[in-house]
């Protein structure tokens, strides 16, 4: 089977961006879809990615992100081949991830951590509730291509998974790696120093391209790089905080000035201290 998605999309297509006739897009909605490798591609709305295979026996498609995307998606992928979505993955519970997956409900199967299905249910979020769940680690197949769903620890959620798509020596991790930039403002639901663990883990996978849910495309190296970011944070607050500054001493007396060519280091730099302390302040921090 070679790269079946190149009949579903051609090269010409996978430059546009998408419109579909009879969905309401907003003036500034950017969406499309780039080739990964092999039958892997990337799907952009905006500022949020997801990713999805396709197989001699139809399509795995990852997070929706919202109603208007997965539509979006899914018309494109009935209009250009006659092929069904097969699965739905969630790579964890947040809405703005996993918004939309309704929208897919009606013929597949809908997988994601226990964790984040207790959360679907208990946030009452508006997606497709998962049908399948596991707590470590799942191989799902189809088609004759596998792709390994890993649960890697507490981060950025209590629920984020990461899918290793091993023909395509491609990781997609969403939210709690990114490449060259720095993690999202104040790292609002993040567990400190798992997050730091579970990058450990990450690094110990097998696969060249990484795939994150935000921004550009990378490779391992990044994961370490992004590792070592969260390392060097976390250490820099708890030697201030045993040094008993206050948050806004810290401000002024961490730079963390290797990072500082890094995406939004400028705006979010600062949150970023103020994310990890609310988190140490709550936990004793002996001698």
């Amino acid at each position: 089977m070679k790269n079946l998605v190149s009949r579903l999309f051609p090269a010409a297509v996978l430059a546009m961006v998408l419109v579909v006739p009879g969905i309401a897009v907003a003036q500034d909605a950017k969406r499309a879809i780039t080739p990964i490798a092999g039958d892997l591609y990337r799907f952009q709305n905006n500022f949020h990615y997801s990713v999805f295979l396709v197989t001699s026996e139809g399509f795995i498609v990852t997070d929706p992100i919202n109603e208007e995307a997965a539509t979006c998606l899914k018309a494109e992928i009935t209009k250009r081949f006659n092929q069904p979505i097969k699965y739905l993955v969630l790579s964890h519970d947040h809405r703005d991830h996993s918004a939309g997956g309704e929208v897919f409900a009606d013929t597949v199967t809908v997988i994601a951590h226990e964790n984040a299905k207790a959360a679907i249910l208990g946030e009452g979020r508006p997606t497709a509730v998962p049908d399948i769940t596991f707590s470590d680690r799942m191989t799902l197949e189809l088609g004759g291509k596998p792709v390994e769903l890993i649960y890697t620890g507490r981060n950025h959620s209590d629920n984020s998974i990461v899918m290793l798509f091993p023909e395509e020596r491609t990781l997609f991790a969403v939210d709690f790696v990114s490449v060259k930039r720095l993690p999202f403002r104040n790292l609002s639901d993040s567990y400190y120093p798992d997050w730091i663990d579970s990058l450990r883990r990450v690094e110990a996978l097998d696969f060249d391209i990484l795939a994150p849910g935000h921004g550009a495309m990378g490779t391992r190296q990044d994961v370490s790089d992004h590792r070592q970011y969260h390392e060097d944070l976390y250490n820099a607050v708890v030697s201030a905080a045993r040094a008993g500054q206050s948050l806004e001493q810290m401000k002024g007396s961490i730079t963390l000035d290797k990072y500082k060519d890094w995406g939004a280091y400028a705006d979010w730099r600062e949150l970023n201290f103020e994310g990890v302390y609310a988190r140490v302040v709550l936990q004793r921090r002996g001698n």
